[in-house]
């Protein structure tokens, strides 16, 4: 894990004590993080518009799984998984819009799609985990950073 997030507990099964130990969270942070780097060459008169919707997205999606993990009941933590994917879905939209009206660069809007892409994937796979389901075919490492 990055010192970036110092504060790892981690049971003995490798499982999450922590949203901090969450590799989709910590991915969260990451692409909320470039989204509000690349909001800031985006056109004044976007502020209040396509940037303060991009941000609020973007910051959603780890928020989400913050407040998710730390409710006591998995029906809590699907709901909250699932407002992350939502956030997800809204972030991915407005970065197609953004990309359109040449806010952003075909280089710099790949990475976040494909960062997008990955979220949505852990998202499922967090869910499934939460709920007791068994992964289909992968170990909770792609979900848990050892």
């Amino acid at each position: 894990m990055s010192d970036e997030f110092p504060n790892r507990t981690v049971d003995a099964n490798g499982n999450a004590q922590s949203y901090r130990d969450l590799l989709v969270w910590q991915k969260g942070i990451a692409l909320a993080k470039t989204i509000c780097k690349l909001a800031v060459a985006f056109p004044s008169e976007e502020k209040f518009g396509l940037i303060s919707q991009m941000r609020r997205a973007a910051v959603s999606i780890p928020s989400n799984i913050t407040e998710g993990q730390a409710r006591h009941t998995t029906g809590e933590f699907i709901l909250f998984i699932s407002h992350a994917e939502g956030s997800l879905a809204e972030l991915d939209t407005q970065l197609i819009l953004a990309a359109e009206l040449d806010f952003l660069t075909a280089a710099q809007a790949k990475p976040c799609a494909e960062s997008i892409s990955g979220l949505r994937r852990m998202l499922n796979g967090l869910r499934r985990v939460v709920s007791g389901q068994k992964p289909p075919t992968r170990h909770l490492s792609h979900i848990t950073h050892h």
